[in-house]
């Protein structure tokens, strides 16, 4: 296609899409308002899948003593963690300790829990050689004695996938419906535009236009709708996600657990939401132009 034939298709795209004035603010409004839910939905789910791989590839067991242990038990605790085949490396944390961290983490709200008040227990840190003897060593490690509990990724990692699974089927359920609503929203729009200029299209076809020489224009006025749907979503979604990560990276760091830096996935998540912005677009106008645009 000729450099002055995309100029066109690009011009008459923009002015049809200012034409139509108020029908196609409400075709740009339907695709924000689906874009926006698709950005939360993707940056929750995407976060939470690595979240959980990395809880499941953790490598340590926590290990919670019973409260009200007295010191020559603990010591002995130790001993008998440490023996524990596969075992790297056993640290103590007293239970203040484990305290300060959530308040370093969560907010100084915590603080009235320190001292007698405190409801949390102390825990040996146990570090194995690999994330496959994680369990072993935390089956062994209940059954010792003045053990409260003990955990390790693995546990919290499979309700983190549980939790992600929830999120992809109920967000792809409702994202659809959305997007359905915005792709119907730009039919109309489109339609709108192919029945004013119906007698145009007639010259044209008199002349010798060819059929995607028709369809161009409205192909661009759909992808332009869509692409300009998405950069509020694009705005909204990156200011909330550095929000987010700048305020709970203190209390996801304290476990040595990260959400995704803002670059590059930001950079990434933009790229599709203005992708899926302009596959909305196209597949609306296409759409109407099966519909009403016999060529």
């Amino acid at each position: 296609m000729k450099t002055n034939v995309i100029k066109r298709h690009v011009r008459d795209s923009l002015k049809s899409l200012r034409r139509n004035g108020w029908m196609s603010v409400a075709s740009i409004s339907a695709v924000t308002v689906t874009l926006f839910m698709v950005g939360i939905f993707l940056a929750v789910l995407f976060n939470v899948n690595h979240v959980s791989r990395q809880v499941e590839n953790d490598v340590r067991v926590r290990v919670y003593v019973e409260r009200k242990t007295p010191q020559a038990a603990k010591d002995k605790l130790s001993k008998q963690l440490k023996k524990i085949p596969h075992v790297q490396k056993v640290t103590y944390r007293s239970r203040n300790a484990e305290l300060n961290s959530i308040v370093s983490g969560y907010g100084s709200e915590w603080n009235m829990f320190k001292g007698d008040d405190n409801p949390l227990n102390d825990v040996y840190i146990l570090k194995t050689k690999n994330s496959a003897s994680t369990m072993a060593v935390t089956k062994k490690a209940r059954k010792l004695a003045n053990v409260a509990s003990a955990s390790y990724g693995g546990d919290t990692a499979r309700k983190l996938f549980k939790v992600a699974a929830k999120v992809r089927n109920w967000g792809v359920a409702f994202t659809v419906l959305l997007l359905l609503v915005a792709v119907f929203l730009i039919s109309n729009t489109i339609r709108i535009t192919i029945m004013s200029r119906r007698e145009e299209i007639a010259v044209m076809r008199l002349v010798g236009a060819t059929n995607g020489y028709i369809r161009w224009p409205f192909l661009l006025e759909g992808a332009w709708t869509g692409l300009f749907g998405s950069l509020i979503p694009i705005i909204i979604v990156d200011m909330g996600y550095g929000a987010v990560v700048s305020h709970s990276g203190l209390s996801v760091a304290a476990n040595g657990y990260a959400f995704f830096n803002t670059m590059p996935f930001l950079f990434w998540l933009n790229l599709l939401l203005a992708g899926i912005g302009i596959v909305i677009g196209a597949a609306g106008a296409g759409l109407s132009m099966r519909r009403y645009l016999k060529v």
